[in-house]
């Protein structure tokens, strides 16, 4: 082949080369614009999509494509190996919308960020109802069978509370977000409940644990006294005054007469304690029984918590809860007597 032959190729050649660049330019710009452009950036709406374990990225992207999440799954599939994470995609529910670009559903799917259902627990919440909160949330019966001896070697907090007690009262209230993937096993709705005794043990800040030790109570007491002061009275202060006032009369052997641990005991929601319910023979009737109750009746909150621990005195030995949730405060038997005339007819 002569010199002449090879010039006259030459062009056809870098003609060929830069049509292939020119494609090829062509085909990653429609990559990338499918890549960051979602299928439909008006739809919000969120879907629940299922990633089973074992399923591959290309099933992962035509299963994406089925449920109209993508415009395309091949988008999905060279991103994946574009960023070498076809082997980092993880199984379980996810939240998706057409309103995300392919980049932001793979990379949510690469970091695991599951689906979370939303639990909030509010304070004065008893066991029951905490039960009964998880179960409708779950979509599955819930119920504590744990004892604090479950959870002893884990949380210090627990240490000096008997083996068989109730997690009564250290189920701290707040928002939890709990994984679908933690809901397969009795052993990870053990986790929840863990959880919770977690987030009490971060409330629990060694001031306050300090405090605890110098006024020569135990967790366990000041706990109990805040689930009464939770159930009874709603300001912080109207707390503070009654801490004060059930304080004292635990001092001087004086009934705590607490109508709260009278509904926890009949389980009814009321104001108005009969004198028959009065004679119940439980040890939580502290009509009955002097004394704290034998735990605390409800999960109360840190505001309660710290009522207990720092009541305020005051010359008062008696109140009551007006139907609106007033406070009601008096000295002596006689005014309360009145009072119980006056807003409880």
């Amino acid at each position: 082949m002569d010199e002449n032959s090879n010039i006259k190729k030459s062009p056809k050649r870098a003609i060929k080369f830069l049509i292939f660049c020119f494609l090829f330019t062509v085909l990653c710009f429609l990559f990338i614009a499918g890549i960051y452009s979602p299928k439909d950036s008006s739809q919000k709406e969120t879907k629940l999509f299922l990633i089973e374990k074992g399923q591959g990225v290309f099933q992962i992207a035509k299963n994406l494509e089925k449920e109209g999440l993508i415009k395309n799954r091949l988008f999905f599939d060279f991103y994946a190996y574009l960023k070498w994470s076809q082997h980092k995609l993880q199984a379980g529910k996810y939240e998706l919308s057409p309103s995300m670009d392919v980049s932001e559903i793979a990379k949510k799917i690469i970091k695991g960020e599951i689906f979370q259902i939303k639990i909030t627990i509010p304070e004065g919440f008893t066991l029951k109802q905490i039960e009964e909160t998880l179960s409708l949330s779950l979509q599955r019966p819930v119920l504590c069978q744990y004892l604090v001896s479950d959870f002893k070697g884990e949380f210090d907090f627990l240490k000096d509370i008997p083996d068989e007690t109730s997690l009564e009262g250290f189920l701290f209230p707040d928002t939890y977000y709990i994984k679908e993937l933690e809901l397969n096993n009795d052993e990870e709705i053990k986790n929840i409940f863990k959880k919770m005794l977690t987030n009490f043990d971060k409330k629990i800040t060694p001031d306050l644990g300090q405090e605890i030790l110098e006024q020569n109570k135990s967790i366990f007491q000041i706990v109990t006294m805040a689930s009464l002061i939770e159930k009874e009275v709603k300001t912080l202060e109207d707390k503070k005054i009654v801490s004060g006032i059930l304080w004292k009369r635990l001092k001087v052997g004086m009934p705590l007469q607490v109508d709260a641990t009278i509904n926890y005991i009949t389980g009814k929601k009321t104001i108005k304690i009969s004198e028959q319910d009065t004679q119940i023979d439980s040890l939580y009737n502290t009509y009955k029984y002097r004394g704290l109750p034998p735990g605390p009746i409800c999960n109360p909150g840190l505001e309660s918590i710290e009522a207990s621990l720092y009541p305020e005195s005051s010359e008062h030995w008696y109140y009551l809860s007006t139907p609106e949730g007033e406070t009601i405060f008096s000295k002596t038997l006689q005014e309360h007597n009145i009072a119980k005339d006056w807003y409880l007819k």
